[in-house]
């Protein structure tokens, strides 16, 4: 509020009317913030619970590392056609362990339960992000390497996520 609000000679209906003007717009403002607030923070977990047993991790991991050399294709989801980096994903989860994921990246960053690194286990996802954006997901298979569909031109291939390329990327674990 102005100054002069509060000078003895500025009349007191005006001060009330323009004082009553700026606390509304101010519990205006306050309530536009809370709206457009972020999601709550998804905080790793030690032992997160899992859809997927220890047998079905297994699976998932066995038949993930069997499509190594499956060409790229971008919207691909089978290895006929080839897979892009959420459709291998997709297909392995249904196809060993009937589990159905999200289909795109940013959707896959969102599902399953977060877990820190020292948590991981075959059969989770690992998701690669650039600032705020999810650009990539693979599934870990143990040993600090995980399968994935890299580009366009590539095939299926193991990768190690603390290989010096992966380490400029942000890295979250997700356990199914």
């Amino acid at each position: 509020m102005p100054a002069r609000l509060f000078t003895p000679n500025y009349p007191l209906a005006e001060r009330m009317r323009k004082g009553w003007a700026c606390l509304f717009f101010a519990v205006i403002a306050g309530s536009l913030i809370g709206c457009s607030s972020p999601p709550p923070l998804r905080l790793p977990t030690e032992n997160a619970a899992s859809r997927l047993t220890l047998e079905q991790a297994k699976d998932v991991t066995v038949y993930a590392i069997g499509l190594v050399g499956t060409p790229y294709r971008w919207g691909g989801n089978t290895p006929e056609s080839g897979f892009d980096c959420s459709g291998l994903i997709a297909h392995v989860y249904q196809k060993s362990a009937h589990l159905k994921t999200p289909r795109t990246v940013a959707e896959l960053k969102e599902w399953g339960v977060p877990i820190s690194t020292n948590s991981i286990r075959s059969g989770d996802l690992i998701v690669f992000s650039k600032g705020n954006e999810s650009t990539h997901a693979g599934i870990y298979v143990g040993d600090g390497r995980f399968v994935h569909a890299p580009s366009t031109g590539g095939r299926v291939r193991l990768d190690r996520f603390t290989s010096s390329y992966w380490s400029n990327y942000k890295i979250a674990f997700n356990r199914p």
